[in-house]
């Protein structure tokens, strides 16, 4: 059982518990000894359902990464490929599947779709004349995954690009289906709010549903008070951003999909040089006590917070010179192991935060930085910015350049013609005209656009929801803005404004945001009103359509500790992304480029 999903007001291990017993179901169709043939892609979401542990339980005896040419040897009765469902991956598979019929003694062949099975994908593998080589061919619905105890993800890597740019609803019907899936466990959600075209297209998909199977609804008391859908595309800012909190700080974004972190530490060389010693893996969730305790603050509180840790892992270790009697010399050996664990944990974390000072202390960063927060209060929006043009000539990453000019674009309301002209032959010319593509992607989804009114509705959105707080408090925090050093996520004000006057108070604000707000409410079955207890918190879903930060995850957090009586946030979203995967994602050939 993964205990850190259970901790919350929510138990997100009921979920996790459904999603193995399919699992578990699948597995035993496919009789005696496995080998499992993976789509490298699904191994991280898989990591926090089913550890290999199950799979043994169920005649898993090897796994292997999806490849050209033949399956690699093994004595078992079946492989089971499991995969996405993509074109690219049906070839591999046909490849894998007729080097195996080649063989003496051929495997039995089965294959699992994640999260849903594909015509198209069984129609190429037709094609190839290797279709009818599959005993089984199924579906494991994955819809949501439980990553910690207050967060879930579809993590579906194309979600904002098929919504806003292919205008694909494939990714939203998911999410209805997702949302249907976790109603039939903890309840019918009473209230839903929303904002923007998809968490329109999602809201009525899942009152849709509702009614295809009205009657079949479980009688059970709702967990949640309310959902809210928010669209991605309504708070563009926030992703382009620098995120200062530890938990982003520290980790890699791919890495981050397998709930995990790698880092080199640093050895002493010859000379005095530091020299990188093999990468180091941890796992990261609320299960590990002080990872919990610094994840969500901002990294110039981290410090603080580790000398504070450390001084009470030694005052524990000094207690071993008081202990006298037996009794207290048991109690004293019968806590070591969880102290020893602390302070191997501080090691590790300490290491962590000296490997991300030398990056937040280097110039290249302050220097960024310092651009990011011009553009947010406003300054210098609707001229060429020095800086941007500084590292264009400098050759730096296409990524940070991308997020910048979008930055500045987003803050001002779209560039002057000739601004976003000169931009543009900029960008072309130093990084290769075939990047064109990607410049056109980024106009569609309204991420850089040409200014086509001269009003610009961003300083009225930041000075009525106080998007920048010029005295943010970054050790000890008394509002959300400490996340980005000043600036409070667009899409976390929003939520926190919901609570609490409510979104009739900002009704002006709302329809300068690009789709609808809405309300809807679901009749829950009689007899299933729920009571709520003085000084109660209410529980609050809040799905991010197109992805989430963890710098908005972590302000979310901290809005369900500020008060007791107010609200618990329970976050899902599409996908979990930073600025440099997101945009990344609208990129048409970013292969190509050194992140």
């Amino acid at each position: 059982m993964a205990a850190h999903l259970s901790y919350g007001r929510v138990n997100l291990n009921i979920l996790r518990e459904a999603a193995r017993k399919e699992l578990r179901e699948f597995l035993d169709k496919c009789a005696g000894s496995k080998a499992i043939v993976w789509d490298e892609y699904l191994t991280g979401p898989f990591g926090l359902i089913a550890q290999y542990s199950l799979l043994k339980e169920h005649e898993v005896e090897k796994m292997f990464t999806l490849k050209g040419g033949r399956v690699p040897p093994a004595d078992v009765k079946n492989i089971i490929f499991f995969v996405r469902p993509r074109l690219e991956l049906m070839d591999i598979i046909a490849e894998n599947v007729i080097s195996e019929e080649k063989l003496p003694a051929p495997r039995e062949a089965h294959i699992l779709f994640v999260p849903r099975r594909s015509l198209l994908c069984e129609q190429r593998l037709k094609e190839q004349g290797v279709l009818n080589s599959f005993t089984n061919i199924d579906e494991y619905i994955l819809d949501l995954i439980p990553y910690d105890g207050d967060l879930l993800s579809m993590e579906s890597e194309s979600a904002f690009r098929e919504c806003y740019l292919e205008n694909d609803q494939t990714s939203l019907f998911h999410t209805a289906k997702g949302l249907m899936t976790l109603q039939a466990l903890y309840g019918t959600i009473p209230q839903i709010f929303g904002k923007g075209e998809c968490a329109r297209h999602v809201a009525n998909m899942m009152l849709r549903m509702k009614r295809e199977f009205a009657g079949s609804q479980n009688q059970i008391l709702p967990v949640f008070d309310t959902l809210l859908l928010l669209d991605r595309n309504v708070d563009l800012l926030t992703p382009l951003a620098t995120q200062l909190t530890y938990e982003v700080l520290s980790c890699d974004s791919d890495q981050c999909v397998q709930n995990g972190f790698k880092f080199a530490q640093k050895k002493p060389g010859e000379g005095g040089k530091d020299l990188p010693t093999e990468p180091k893996k941890l796992q990261l969730n609320s299960a590990e006590e002080l990872y919990a305790e610094i994840r969500d603050k901002n990294f110039n509180a981290v410090g603080a917070a580790l000398s504070k840790k450390a001084k009470i892992i030694s005052a524990a270790f000094e207690e071993r010179h008081n202990a006298k009697t037996v009794g207290e010399i048991k109690n004293f050996v019968s806590q070591l192991p969880h102290m020893q664990a602390a302070r191997s944990s501080l090691a590790n974390h300490t290491s962590v935060a000296e490997l991300i000072k030398d990056i937040t202390t280097s110039e290249s960063f302050f220097d960024n930085l310092t651009v990011e927060q011009e553009f947010m209060t406003g300054v210098d929006t609707d001229k060429i910015n020095t800086y941007i043009e500084d590292c264009i000539a400098q050759k730096d990453p296409l990524i940070k350049i991308l997020r910048l000019v979008c930055m500045q674009s987003v803050c001002n309301n779209g560039l002057k013609q000739k601004v976003l002209d000169y931009y543009k032959r900029e960008i072309l010319q130093t990084y290769g005209y075939e990047h064109i593509l990607t410049l056109n992607n980024l106009e569609k989804v309204g991420l850089l656009k040409p200014q086509t009114t001269t009003r610009n509705n961003y300083p009225t959105i930041r000075k009525t929801l106080k998007l920048w707080m010029e005295d943010a408090n970054e050790q000890n925090p008394n509002d959300i803005s400490y996340v980005y050093s000043g600036y409070a996520p667009l899409s976390v004000r929003l939520t926190q404004v919901l609570a609490r006057p409510g979104w009739r108070s900002i009704e002006e604000v709302l329809k300068m945001l690009p789709g609808p707000h809405f309300e809807e409410r679901q009749q829950l079955p009689s007899g299933l009103h729920k009571k709520r207890q003085q000084g109660e918190n209410r529980t609050t879903l809040v799905f991010f359509l197109g992805g989430v930060t963890y710098a908005e995850i972590a302000a979310l957090r901290f809005l369900s500790q500020m008060e007791d009586g107010g609200t618990e946030y329970i976050i899902a979203t599409t996908k979990l992304i930073n600025g440099t995967s997101w945009v990344k994602s609208l990129m048409d050939r970013p292969e190509a480029q050194i992140l």
